[in-house]
């Protein structure tokens, strides 16, 4: 009986490892090349706005999440993963007062973009 046990152990457990060594469904064997934007794509700034983002703490920024046209349909419809073609930047400013604005309200209360801090491109191909 305790024969027939360990080869159950055993069994499962080449089973796992084999399990384990084999790519999930969708990923292709080995490590995908990271794609870098070594250029900004033309007239990113008018792209749609997916989201917009607020970083408190040290890093205290304000963002946009912009698409082109691919990724902002594919944005729409749901469709996950994004097709190939789809472009996504991040576009961060300092987050700081405005002093216009706060005269309206008489306290300090609105904040505005400032200078601009980072920009970050995620491509699909």
């Amino acid at each position: 009986m305790t024969r027939v046990a360990l080869l159950l152990i055993a069994v499962a457990t080449v089973a796992g490892v084999v399990a384990s060594m084999t790519p999930a469904s969708g990923q292709a064997v080995g490590q995908a090349a990271p794609v870098f934007v070594t250029k900004m794509p033309a007239g990113f700034r008018d792209w749609a706005v997916i989201s917009v983002s607020h970083e408190a703490g040290n890093i205290n920024s304000i963002g946009a999440v912009l698409g082109n046209d691919v990724a902002v349909k594919a944005y729409r419809e749901g469709k996950l993963p994004f097709p190939d073609g789809s472009i996504i930047a991040a576009v961060h400013y300092a987050y700081v007062p405005s002093e216009e604005n706060n005269k309206v309200f008489g306290r300090d209360q609105s904040f505005v973009a400032g200078p601009p801090t980072n920009v970050q491109f995620e491509v699909k191909d």
